[in-house]
């Protein structure tokens, strides 16, 4: 499922990009950015981030989004996966050490395909996608 997830998108919002240049929540979006993915921030008070517009919400996205990668604390995740399955994501990606059995219940009740507890960069180059 995540070799097919990582093939098929092509637009992945990240709930949580940072504007630091040394955290992992602006290194590996910039990371999917480089491999041809176009990322869109979500910031609550960003205008612009890797050169794209920031919302504030995923509901603020006028865009079609194939992939929710998330960078917030576990107790956010549940009102994310909400907002994931109302804007029809294609998928709901809680970055390595996010778990939230909570998220997983709101994605696997909407048929949204879920991943908890694992980094997209290093799933990337595991996979070679």
């Amino acid at each position: 499922m995540i070799r097919e997830l990582l093939t098929s998108a092509r637009t992945i919002a990240v709930v949580g990009l940072s504007t630091q240049p040394w955290k992992a929540a602006h290194s590996v979006p910039a990371s999917l950015k480089a491999a041809g993915y176009r990322v869109i921030p979500v910031h609550p008070s960003a205008e612009e981030i890797l050169g794209e517009k920031a919302y504030r919400s995923l509901l603020d996205i006028p865009d079609k989004i194939d992939i929710v990668d998330v960078f917030r604390p576990a107790a956010e995740a549940p009102a994310i996966a909400e907002q994931a399955v109302q804007i029809k994501a294609g998928a709901l990606w809680l970055q390595l050490g996010i778990v939230s059995p909570q998220a997983r219940e709101i994605a696997d009740a909407a048929g949204l395909p879920y991943v908890e507890d694992r980094c997209i960069a290093v799933e990337r180059s595991r996979l070679g996608v």
